[in-house]
């Protein structure tokens, strides 16, 4: 199943490649107007930023804490900004910021898999074949203004794995996501200096013709598609500064962190200043098999800090209100504590949090167990958690896309908006 769902994103991830890498040598004299990129877009829509803890974090070391029972471990729960509410000591300067966050305790997805979990997670389905939060978004909040990619997902350098499970589907490449690796600018943004402005305008204009040829007695929708790819390289050409976090003040590097999480969320709320629709951000290193108490108090350190920087400034620039954030790992772990000091994956009981435009601040919704081995109360799917951002940004997630005559629902039918998480 998961090299079904690899094919799609292969074969588009390779498209996109190619087209960047032509669109350097042919759009070096690209004549969209400079005046769009004066300066950068203060964005108006909606947007929505996943950051998302890759392997599964625990809840136990973070948003639902069991301390003095036999699955709890050895950290404490300390008080947050919400009366009554504990999480995880790992998270010291978070808990200040709890009445900011809207907590999630019952997940129970019952996928204790990385790849079909991630996939479910971004999807809000198991069944293979549908779009990403990402380019879901991407496409249900586009305008007709926006010329940068609608999603773009940053990560470290590594082997691809389950983080890059699943993709844009039947909505074509035009809402795949933009993959930028190690902070650096998608490849082929400079124009060679061999290319000739008069030659590229030739190109330019060989190519809408040979598109406007072909396109006569076909479905013009993919090679529109690849059409729009091919400008938005351009666009890309035109403002491949959004992607220089030199241009970033130190302090500013200092108070994110200068590890990978942090300096890819610096960038992500620079590619939101700009008006990308979407950004995921990947913080690796949560699949805590072993030494699972160790590993999560440097991944909480990276997170706890870097988290309410993030926050802080989002909402200080009057970007929070419009902006949904989503942290989630694509499982949890499990309550019991392995022979090697570690958690296993677990599907059946775990939280995620959001923050920002269309839901309520400063609750927890469901419960789990004393021990922390099934849910309590409110029980969640991923699906109704799909249908919730979705509502949060303003999108009526009972709607259908219409792809060249054929009907697909937006998400899962059997699914459905948890109305008590939204504003």
């Amino acid at each position: 199943m998961g090299s079904t769902m690899n094919l799609t994103s292969s074969r588009i991830e390779f498209s996109r490649r190619t087209l960047f890498a032509g669109a350097a040598g042919s759009l070096a004299a690209s004549s969209i107007s400079n005046e769009v990129f004066a300066k950068p877009v203060k964005p108006k829509k909606k947007q929505l930023l996943l950051l998302f803890l890759s392997g599964g974090a625990s809840q136990f070391e973070t948003w639902d804490p069991k301390p003095g029972t036999k699955t709890g471990g050895p950290f404490r729960a300390i008080s947050t900004s919400i009366p009554g509410v504990k999480i995880s000591e790992l998270l010291p300067q978070t808990s200040k910021i709890m009445h900011r966050l809207t907590v999630v305790r019952s997940v129970n997805s019952n996928i204790p898999d990385h790849f079909l979990g991630h996939y479910a997670l971004q999807s809000g389905r198991s069944v293979p074949g549908y779009p990403v939060l990402g380019s879901a978004v991407a496409k249900l909040l586009e305008q007709p203004d926006d010329l940068l990619p609608g999603y773009i997902s940053i990560r470290r350098d590594g082997p691809k794995a389950y983080t890059d499970v699943g993709d844009a589907a039947f909505l074509g490449a035009k809402y795949e996501g933009v993959r930028i690796v190690n902070n650096q600018s998608p490849e082929n943004l400079i124009a060679p200096l061999s290319v000739k402005p008069e030659i590229t305008n030739l190109v330019d204009r060989v190519r809408m013709a040979t598109d406007q040829r072909f396109k006569m007695g076909r479905n013009s929708n993919p090679i529109a598609s690849y059409g729009t790819t091919y400008n938005q390289a351009d666009a890309l050409m035109k403002r491949r500064e959004i992607f220089d976090i030199s241009k970033e003040s130190q302090s500013d590097h200092e108070r994110y962190g200068k590890h990978d999480f942090g300096q890819n969320c610096l960038l992500a709320k620079r590619l939101l200043q700009s008006g990308v629709t979407c950004v995921k951000v990947t913080h690796f290193d949560w699949d805590a098999h072993q030494d699972n108490f160790y590993w999560h108090q440097i991944r909480c350190a990276e997170f706890d800090r870097t988290l309410v920087t993030l926050l802080d400034d989002l909402s200080e620039k009057g970007m929070l209100e419009n902006t949904l954030v989503v942290i989630t790992g694509e499982m949890g772990r499990t309550p019991q504590i392995n022979n090697l000091g570690g958690r296993d994956h677990w599907g059946r009981a775990w939280s995620m949090v959001m923050a920002g435009c269309g839901v309520k601040p400063g609750i927890v919704y469901g419960s789990t167990n004393e021990l922390g081995t099934e849910v309590k109360e409110n029980p969640v799917k991923l699906g109704d958690l799909f249908h919730t951002y979705l509502r949060a940004l303003g999108i009526d997630s009972s709607l259908d896309y219409n792809i060249d005559g054929q009907t697909n629902p937006i998400a899962d039918p059997a699914a459905k908006p948890i109305d008590l998480l939204l504003a």
